[in-house]
């Protein structure tokens, strides 16, 4: 397929007027889509004429009468040569301009042509195969409704469905111990959240309610320490008996004794 060159300036010549810029335009007055000829409507005598050129645009030179054929002299138009400027976003241009074709299109035609036909919803799973939070009541509420409408579950026999639905209700009781313990943690670890978010409060309230500045001035008093009481250590005990002669005479008694005591229950 051959290539499609665009159109040539053949001369430099213009018609001296400022460059034509296409943002002053109306949009449905010029088409600049990619791929397709450019061109416009002369401002001057409002017929649909081609753009030349590749970087340096202008109108082509065309004719002001299109009745030459019938012996009209030829006069040329003043918008021939006249420079053009693409100021404008193209894209954006192209694509309200597509919007407004659209809307302008009849409904009919604006219609698909293909039909397109909402599928068939699926049938609806029966109650052992649906997926749901699993608790103690639904297990319980699913099998009984189970075996009140299933003709072949009776006594201790259950059909496939039935049997699915025991074994699920007997694993909901073996787990409900965790799952209670489980609740109660979680309870008990919002409650210590909200007290945290309230131990402000609770904390104010009661320096409010103890004195507040009273409490303060008493804590900053500095009193007088007491002589020979250290502050890790505690007071300062007596190492030494307060009547020595005493207690000299006290331990001699005591030695005494101790001695009768052991010349008595040793054996002989």
């Amino acid at each position: 397929m051959p290539r499609k060159r665009p159109g040539r300036v053949r001369t430099k010549n213009t018609n001296r007027r400022e460059p034509l810029l296409l943002s002053s335009m109306a949009p449905e007055d010029y088409n600049v889509r990619p791929g397709e000829t450019k061109s416009i409507a002369c401002p001057d005598c409002r017929t649909w004429r081609r753009i030349m050129g590749d970087t340096v645009l202008k109108i082509r030179e065309h004719c002001i009468s299109d009745k030459l054929a019938e012996g009209q002299k030829h006069t040329t138009c003043p918008g021939s040569d006249q420079l053009v400027v693409v100021d404008i976003d193209v894209q954006c241009w192209q694509a309200k301009q597509d919007r407004l074709l659209r809307d302008a299109m009849p409904q009919d035609n604006r219609r698909a042509a293909r039909q397109f036909y909402k599928p068939l919803p699926a049938p609806a799973a029966p109650v052992s195969r649906i997926t749901a939070e699993v608790t103690l009541e639904t297990t319980r509420q699913s099998y009984l409704a189970h075996r009140k409408g299933c003709i072949r579950c009776v006594d201790g026999q259950h059909c496939t469905d039935g049997g699915v639905l025991a074994r699920r209700y007997v694993l909901a009781l073996q787990e409900e111990p965790a799952r209670r313990e489980a609740r109660e943690q979680l309870k008990r670890q919002e409650q210590r959240a909200a007290r945290k978010q309230l131990a402000p409060t609770v904390r104010k309230a009661q320096w409010a309610r103890h004195g507040g500045e009273e409490v303060e001035k008493a804590n900053n008093i500095c009193t007088a320490r007491t002589p020979g009481h250290s502050e890790f250590r505690g007071p300062g005990l007596p190492m030494l008996p307060q009547d020595v002669e005493a207690h000299d005479q006290r331990q001699s008694e005591l030695g005494r004794q101790y001695a009768w005591k052991s010349t008595v229950t040793s054996p002989s």
